[in-house]
């Protein structure tokens, strides 16, 4: 039997290993003019170079990142000055993806090392802190109106841009894809501490960022005028700032031809986090086309979608999750094969399904980044070994050098 057969993924997965080098190449991933363009944004927490405390630099990390990079990488600033955000550039398949991610990472640290500093992908700080507000008016307004959610909010996610054709489209997609998200969710939890102690949470991160009140799970949409009155009735409560701070699990971008999807903890290790990525590049594009064949989503409400995601965020990959096709719970491996299997399609036609099952069966068999964490922590129970640990995971595959002119 096959790994992935053991851990419950689908059985069509190849036998041998997969050539790292094929990856590498895009032979795993050709081209297609067909394809949507996905982009990702990773959240990272900055921390001192010595002591692996968080340091209070985004700012000036940014602002020594030398913007916007040839590459078409964009470091900058975040909510707290403990964090930055790269922006990556859209790429069309597996191996643009994760090299992006890649660069985009080695790129962040090099900022960071000119303050004394590194970056590592952690969705959540270890340690007790009370984080530096970016002096922003709009920080400082969000500061004054949200309170002490504003004060403890240093949180790192990972955003994933995927191109849709046109607004009904991009509504259709998050109506179709909403029961998936929370096995994203598990997929990518990584954030068992905060403030100094195990939370018992997989992702803590999202039970942080769940204290904002536009967060969460949607109702179903149905049309374009629907997500609008919805976003536009927000917005009249003066309850949210503005339409940024309409922080759906995922929402129509207000910028760009994109719907983005917010759910997931930025991941330890680049490659996963391309897995995740390349999930809900196939997952957009499976919806797209239920939608155009006249297929209806899953009518279940967002308040059953908050308990499933709850769930996601406590158990991770470690334990059950909530079928989509059933309600109730069920091991984490038949839920992530359900998903693999609703997506496989796509994966086949793209060329992706390999690395993409690689990357999964993976994070099933114990090399999750909350499985990694709490792993560091047990050996002599103090957190800066987790940190430590992290920052091997986020670079050890990074380019060795990269040209920051």
């Amino acid at each position: 039997m096959n790994q992935a057969s053991q851990h419950g993924l689908p059985s069509r997965v190849p036998r041998t290993p997969i050539d790292p080098a094929r990856v590498e190449t895009g032979e795993l991933s050709e081209p297609s003019n067909s394809r949507r363009l996905f982009g990702v944004e990773e959240e990272l927490l900055l921390v001192d170079a010595t002591t692996l405390e968080p340091i209070p630099a985004g700012e000036e990390a940014a602002r020594r990142s030398g913007n916007p990079h040839r590459s078409g990488h964009e470091i900058t600033a975040e909510f707290q000055q403990e964090q930055v955000e790269v922006i990556c550039p859209p790429r069309l398949t597996f191996a643009e993806q994760l090299e992006a991610i890649r660069v985009g990472r080695a790129l962040a640290a090099a900022s960071a090392a000119r303050l004394g500093g590194r970056v590592v992908a952690l969705p959540s700080a270890p340690r007790l802190l009370r984080p530096h507000m970016v002096p922003k008016p709009r920080f400082q307004r969000i500061r004054e109106r949200f309170g002490v959610t504003a004060v403890e909010q240093l949180t790192c996610g990972f955003h994933v841009h995927v191109h849709i054709n046109s607004r009904a489209e991009g509504v259709a997609v998050l109506d179709r894809i909403r029961v998936w998200l929370p096995t994203l969710l598990a997929l990518s939890a990584n954030s068992p501490f905060w403030s100094g102690a195990d939370t018992g949470f997989a992702s803590y991160r999202y039970q942080l960022w769940s204290r904002w009140p536009t967060s969460g799970p949607t109702d179903l949409f149905g049309s374009v005028e629907a997500y609008d009155r919805l976003r536009a009735g927000l917005l009249a409560t003066e309850v949210p700032l503005d339409i940024g701070m309409i922080y759906f699990d995922a929402r129509a971008s207000a910028k760009h031809p994109t719907v983005e999807v917010r759910i997931a903890d930025v991941c330890l290790e680049a490659e996963h986090a391309t897995v995740i990525a390349t999930l809900i590049r196939a997952l957009v594009e499976t919806s797209a086309r239920e939608w155009a064949a006249g297929i209806e989503p899953d009518p279940v409400s967002a308040t059953l979608l908050r308990a499933w995601s709850w769930w996601a965020s406590y158990h991770g990959v470690e334990g059950d999750l909530i079928h989509p096709a059933t309600g109730v719970p069920s091991p984490a491996q038949e839920v992530v094969a359900a998903l693999v299997d609703h997506v496989r399609p796509v994966l086949a036609e793209y060329g992706e399904e390999s690395a993409v099952v690689r990357g999964v069966t993976q994070i099933l068999q114990g090399q999750s980044g909350v499985r990694r964490q709490r792993e560091a922590y047990s050996s002599r129970g103090r957190l800066y070994d987790v940190v430590a640990d992290a920052l091997v995971a986020t670079h050890h595959d990074a380019p060795a050098q990269v040209d920051t002119d």
